[in-house]
């Protein structure tokens, strides 16, 4: 008898039957491994601001108060300069410097701190750029004729993981913001001028009066940081667990994000009494982006050097400063369409899902809903002779309360 051999093989129907089966397991397999890396990114992103709070407990008891947001030096007199060659000596930071410059020896930025501390040689011409280094206002243009390297650092305590940001056109990135309150007024100059002396009006009524700045000052800037001004743990009279002291940011992609691009008023009104102004720019198809083109009245104020986020060692609230105005991940909102080194409705963001970290004044990190209740969008900002005065009830709900650091707003709820 002849033995037949049996040949064992899959059918097409098995194998197939086979590969849809993987597809469907890889399908539900790789949304939870995006999750676990997305948790794991938020938890390291919240451990940078843990230690950045840390940081800032460590300098007050150093030197009892909080690292100044725009400090710096005063050079020479004279316009502004950024530092051409045969210049660079002249070249002061102009009390221009965020609240990141100072915290970066408690940070583990020691060697960083050191070169910014002193005196630093510039590797093209040869000159010397002054302790303290030159305006961080400086372009890439002006990096590119005499680079100096501390503003053009990317710091790993400063970045949030799940932010991809990188590169030009940007020079040094941060996604932590110094909490500038729920006011605007004064918020990118604060009472005090370039040269560190105090400031008054140009024109109107009260040219040349010095007082008025400071009163401006005093109930425009709400917030645990103030331009130009010491602030200490004990002036945070609604206590430090009530009170944020930064916001996370989302640095700018260069795709017209409504969070990130910076768009002004090119007319009155103003944010400063409808800080809501520019939610009609948003594109109807997609709302996370601006229109193109934008609307009437509104313009886009910034080139490509000017996104959120883009000069960590710059104090003007585009590049380091956060309200609790706006809910997180709303809308930009400038004052004007001329600069953006200016006052605006800049909120907190992230690329997390729902949310973003905020750093309480005692050191806690929370995270903080999109859906936190801001009150009226639409009432005017808390200033000198509006309806919202000095020490008022914030107008923004609970987000505004948490801005505010002497507003006798004490939070009774867990956030």
């Amino acid at each position: 008898m002849r033995k037949v051999k049996v040949r064992r093989a899959f059918t097409l129907v098995e194998l197939l039957v086979v590969i849809a089966i993987i597809g469907v397991l890889v399908g539900l397999l790789l949304p939870a491994v995006q999750a676990a890396r997305e948790a794991a990114r938020r938890m390291s992103c919240s451990n940078n601001f843990k230690q950045m709070g840390l940081g800032v407990h460590n300098y007050h008891s150093a030197y009892k108060r909080m690292p100044r947001h725009m400090a710096g030096t005063f050079g020479f007199g004279g316009p502004v300069s950024f530092g051409s060659t045969g210049n660079v000596e002249r070249s002061s930071n102009y009390f221009d410097l965020s609240w990141l410059v100072g915290l970066t020896p408690f940070v583990e930025q020691q060697s960083l701190w050191e070169q910014i501390s002193n005196p630093l040689q510039s590797p093209t011409s040869g000159d010397i750029f002054p302790a303290m280094g030159p305006n961080p206002q400086r372009t890439l243009g002006h990096h590119a004729n005499e680079p100096y390297q501390p503003w053009l650092t990317n710091i790993p305590t400063l970045r949030c993981p799940s932010d991809p940001g990188v590169g030009l056109p940007s020079q040094g990135r941060t996604n932590y913001a110094a909490c500038m309150g729920d006011g605007m007024d004064r918020t990118d100059s604060g009472a005090y001028g370039s040269s560190g002396q105090p400031s008054s009006p140009v024109n109107g009524p009260f040219a040349g009066n010095p007082t008025r700045h400071a009163e401006q000052t005093r109930v425009g800037c709400r917030g645990m940081f103030v331009p130009r001004q010491a602030i200490r743990f004990r002036d945070v009279l609604d206590g430090l667990s009530n009170t944020v002291m930064a916001g996370e940011i989302v640095t700018d992609l260069g795709d017209s994000d409504v969070r990130t691009r910076p768009v002004g008023r090119s007319a009155a009104p103003r944010p400063l009494n409808n800080p809501d102004l520019c939610d009609v720019g948003r594109d109807p198809e997609r709302p996370q982006f601006w229109q193109t083109p934008l609307p009437a009245g509104l313009a886009f104020t910034a080139n490509a050097e000017n996104g959120r986020g883009y000069k960590w060692a710059y104090g003007r609230p585009i590049f380091t400063g956060m309200y609790t105005i706006g809910p997180p991940n709303s809308e930009i909102c400038l004052h004007t369409q001329n600069s953006p080194n200016q006052m605006g409705n800049l909120p907190a963001g992230s690329r997390h899902q729902g949310g973003c970290h905020v750093l309480m004044g005692d050191g806690a990190v929370k995270f903080v809903t999109d859906s936190i209740e801001a009150g009226n969008q639409t009432s005017p900002t808390p200033r000198l002779g509006g309806p919202v005065g000095a020490g008022a009830q914030s107008p923004y709900g609970l987000w505004g309360a948490l801005g505010s650091r002497a507003s006798m707003e004490v939070i009774d709820q867990e956030i």
